[in-house]
């Protein structure tokens, strides 16, 4: 199938920059949200983002132009339906995500790839939803997205081959590496990573040691770019707890209960950096 619009919904971290990608590798994008005002924030990221390209000299000003010339925001998700590809990049909840594609799978024409950019829910079960569970594959993104080279593939126990392959062969048109992995809880980036997360939270909590001493840990005795504490102010508090909360279900092992400190603050409202506080202050 030819693909050349791609719908994108939401316009948050994650959908804004998978916008931006496609955009700049020379599709039209369709970018949905609920709210207009989620819209234009999205929207003046990918400026934002394309623009320091620019400064970078990684793209010209005639292509950060082009790029944004091809991306078309709207509300109405009825203008999906033109779309020849979906990624979905909404909240990590699995009733808003069935709803989505409850309703994607009306709109959109048959042979249409629905894919989800989840960090840990079920391919498997989003796809039962529809009447085109061979369709529906996880194509997960890794912030930020114009920079982050993986790209994890997700086979879903329905997903066909010729769509792997051609997801596959999408994420090499953006100059992204794919990974191809099957469905489970997490998958295999999350599997290992929030369960990390979560322990460096235990020591915290259990008065080990402070946040700083933490990630510096993790930066100069194991070469980590970023400690795991700030990485997960940068990912959002309540998106581990709620990755930790669908590992726990769908594995049963108590090693993936959530530590309560990271319960209580997203409680508090604590989320991270987009919050402006989270194990540090922003």
């Amino acid at each position: 199938m030819d693909i050349k619009t791609v719908g994108v919904i939401g316009a948050g971290t994650m959908g804004n920059g998978i916008a931006h990608v496609f955009a700049k590798s020379g599709y039209k994008v369709v970018l949905c949200d609920i709210e207009q005002r989620f819209l234009d924030r999205g929207f003046d990221t990918i400026k934002k983002n394309l623009e320091r390209e620019v400064g970078k000299n990684k793209i010209t000003a005639d292509q950060r132009d082009a790029a944004l010339k091809a991306i078309q925001p709207v509300t109405d998700r009825s203008a999906l339906a033109a779309c020849d590809f979906i990624v979905e990049a909404a909240s990590e909840k699995l009733e808003i995500k069935t709803e989505i594609f409850k309703d994607l799978d009306r709109l959109c024409r048959p042979e249409v790839i629905l894919s989800s950019n989840t960090s840990s829910i079920s391919i498997t079960k989003i796809a039962a939803i529809t009447k085109r569970p061979d369709k529906v594959i996880g194509m997960h993104f890794f912030n930020p997205v114009p920079m982050m080279k993986l790209v994890e593939i997700i086979r879903g126990l329905a997903t066909s081959d010729e769509t792997y392959q051609t997801v596959k062969a999408l994420t090499e048109k953006l100059e992204k590496t794919p990974v191809e992995v099957n469905d489970a809880p997490g998958f295999v980036s999350n599997r290992v990573l929030m369960p990390l997360i979560n322990e460096a939270i235990y020591t915290v909590m259990e008065g080990v040691a402070t946040p700083q001493a933490v990630d510096e840990v993790f930066k100069l005795g194991m070469a980590h770019p970023m400690g795991p504490l700030a990485l997960a102010d940068f990912i959002g508090l309540d998106v581990c707890l709620d990755i930790m909360r669908v590992m726990l279900d769908g594995l049963g092992d108590p090693k993936y209960r959530p530590c309560p400190l990271l319960i209580k603050m997203v409680d508090a409202g604590w989320l991270g950096k987009k919050s402006g506080r989270g194990f540090y202050t922003y």
